[in-house]
């Protein structure tokens, strides 16, 4: 039973952090590079992409991996903790996600060319700063995940 949990929580963390990851390194480190059109279009396509899976997927993958901890057979071992570490650090990667991220592409959603807001760029090195630190969160979430199981 615990295998099976494990393996789902282990598969939905890789789904969520993946997730994170791929954007971050194929786009958003050079968002940038592109034309306040071109940004307006790209925030608008990933959050049609990615809104409504993620509302079901980083929900799912925090249960599984609290009851991964839940069942932990040994409390006082090194897993149990970097299990607790793991689910911190996915929950944090939440809350950046809740509080921050999603705020601003709701905000960019709204925007035209034509009504951009003049400090959108700040706007944008602003969305890019938190997406690097929910990507960095949830590696370390894996990671910490990954030594909960082997251990």
């Amino acid at each position: 039973m615990i295998a099976i949990l494990e393996f789902v929580a282990i598969f939905l963390l890789m789904l969520v952090t993946g997730v994170f990851w791929g954007p971050w390194f194929a786009l958003s480190r050079s968002l940038s590079a592109f034309s306040a059109g071109e940004f307006i279009k790209i925030a608008k396509i990933m959050s049609a992409n990615l809104g409504a899976p993620m509302r079901f997927l980083l929900p799912l993958c925090i249960i599984a991996m609290l009851l991964t901890v839940w069942f932990y057979p040994q409390k006082s071992a090194i897993g149990f903790y970097a299990g607790i570490m793991a689910v911190a650090l996915i929950i944090i990667s939440l809350i950046i996600t809740i509080a921050i991220e999603v705020p601003i592409v709701k905000g960019v959603e709204e925007w035209t060319v034509e009504t951009i807001p003049t400090n959108w760029t700040a706007i944008r090195d602003r969305w890019i700063k938190f997406h690097v630190v929910r990507t960095l969160t949830s590696l370390c979430s894996f990671a910490c995940f990954v030594v909960a199981i082997l251990y």
